[in-house]
């Protein structure tokens, strides 16, 4: 019996800028940190004695809540701290984490909020707190119990015409982001008893639908089986539920600059295979295939936001299982293309199915510039920590585009080195190249990806830290995070000049 799985995507707050303040409303006031460590109190906190916060101990520092006076208009005191970008993030963040316990408590305090913007803060500012507003109260859950309310909107109240017009801008451009982060988050924490190969992919199909110039295809396991397609094919192959491709195509008329390939890791659920992996943590595995849910969900803001860059967007989608029809150490498998694997480890399974759809882009499709996310190795968790993505790349200014478009998107990127001695490492002796070459795993990993991206300018994301989150941070709640899918459209917005 299919499980009672929430409805994708997840509904997310509305917010929204006026002119005014509406009736009835309940009231946010920001307060800032000032140099000398009280905190600076904005519009509309007029009910805030200096009383009330000496006893509330009100510092301004980013995120902090205190709820209002008795009997006060004012909901709640907002810190946003000094104002930088990730303290706005962080405020917006905890406004809606702190609403929605409070309507927990008391459904009937109402789902709506306004806050009196200061008028020295900018567009920008406030298309990061939206972000915060939207995401930080993000929830998912399987469960047969009534769901209590959640905020469900917030109006900016921002009285300058023109900045009311920049404003509306940024939030329409902030709502398509934050939604591309949630419905990444909505497809990876899906469990995996819903979740398989064909499920992912009518995700994709359903999500890409009537959007301009957008257009999904779904290329089955006899198609795969057909074309040659042997990587995907023999990751999948120990499963009774069949892998997928899935191609999503965005052509608008208007095109300039390079047609970008976005590839992501699509695996379902990975039991590691024959090499199997631990019981301890496995259960974390169903959001295997978070890069490929940001594939997804970037290559649908991309065409929302209706940026003038053609992209491909490919999801190699495949359950990695164990049975007598699996793949072993030992085999060599053949990749779309012809080049051949030695198999040393079939945990190792994620770069499998990126050959096969990295060839197919460049060698197929014509694109010009290649770019891959996926959750590779653990090694690279270990490196970097769990709020960093590592970087390789080819290509300098290829790399310096996407480490600035990971800042520009609140997910930083560090880029690691492709060592030549290691690249010495990655032929076969029986195979053109063998899957597991030895030397630190997260390099090794990528200059095996390296083979068969055909020489194009090229970079690889290895997100297996930053896409799962067991506590609160930012705009980040426990499970999958969405990491990569705002850096991805951030990234290809980069050419729009």
């Amino acid at each position: 019996m299919t499980a009672p799985t929430p409805p994708t995507p997840t509904r997310l707050p509305d917010v929204e800028v006026s002119a005014g303040p509406a009736a009835a409303v309940p009231v946010v006031v920001l307060t800032r940190t000032s140099a000398d460590g009280t905190a600076q109190i904005g519009p509309g906190g007029a009910d805030l004695a200096p009383e009330w916060a000496a006893a509330v101990g009100l510092t301004g520092k980013a995120g902090e809540t205190h709820r209002g006076p008795v009997g006060s208009t004012v909901r709640w005191a907002l810190g946003v701290g000094a104002g930088e970008p990730g303290n706005w993030r962080g405020a917006g963040a905890a406004l809606a984490r702190a609403a929605n316990s409070h309507l927990e408590n008391d459904p009937a305090a109402g789902d709506a909020l306004q806050v009196e913007v200061p008028a020295d803060v900018d567009a920008d500012a406030l298309g990061w707190f939206a972000t915060g507003l939207r995401l930080g109260g993000y929830r998912y859950t399987v469960t047969a119990a009534e769901q209590a309310p959640r905020l469900r909107s917030v109006r900016l109240v921002v009285s300058e015409r023109d900045r009311r017009e920049r404003t509306a801008g940024a939030l329409r451009r902030a709502a398509v982001l934050s939604s591309a982060t949630a419905l990444t988050r909505d497809l990876a924490n899906t469990p995996s008893n819903v979740k398989d190969p064909a499920w992912l992919a009518r995700a994709a199909t359903k999500a890409a639908a009537r959007i301009k110039d957008l257009s999904a295809q779904v290329h089955d396991e006899k198609w795969l089986a057909a074309q040659g397609f042997g990587g995907i094919i023999a990751v999948g192959g120990g499963s009774s539920r069949p892998p997928r491709l899935v191609h999503l195509s965005y052509e608008p008329a208007a095109a300039t600059g390079p047609h970008i390939g976005l590839v992501g890791k699509g695996i379902t659920f990975d039991t590691g295979g024959i090499s199997i992996k631990p019981a301890d943590g496995m259960h974390l595995m169903r959001t295997d295939m978070a890069g490929g849910a940001a594939v997804i969900a970037a290559v649908v803001a991309i065409a929302r936001l209706g940026l003038p860059v053609r992209v491909t967007g490919l999801v190699p989608c495949a359950e990695n299982h164990v049975s007598g029809s699996s793949y072993r150490p030992g085999d060599v498998v053949r990749h779309y293309g012809g080049k051949t694997t030695e198999i040393t480890n079939t945990d190792a399974e994620g770069r499998i199915v990126l050959a096969d759809a990295l060839t197919y882009a460049h060698q197929d499709l014509g694109v010009d510039v290649l770019v891959d996310t996926a959750t590779l190795t653990g090694a690279m968790k270990i490196a970097l920590g769990t709020r960093v993505g590592g970087l390789f790349s080819n290509d300098d200014a290829l790399a310096i585009r996407l480490t600035a478009a990971g800042a520009q998107a609140g997910e930083p990127l560090w880029r690691m080195p492709l060592l030549a001695h290691s690249a010495a490492e990655v032929p076969s002796d029986i195979a053109d190249v063998r899957q597991c070459p030895p030397g630190p795993g997260s390099i090794t990993a990528a200059l095996f990806l390296r083979e068969f991206t055909g020489g194009l300018p090229w970079a690889h994301l290895d997100i297996a830290g930053p896409a799962r989150a067991d506590r609160v941070y930012d705009d980040v709640v426990p499970g999958a995070t969405g990491f990569a899918a705002r850096t991805l459209v951030e990234f290809v917005a980069s050419y729009v000049s």
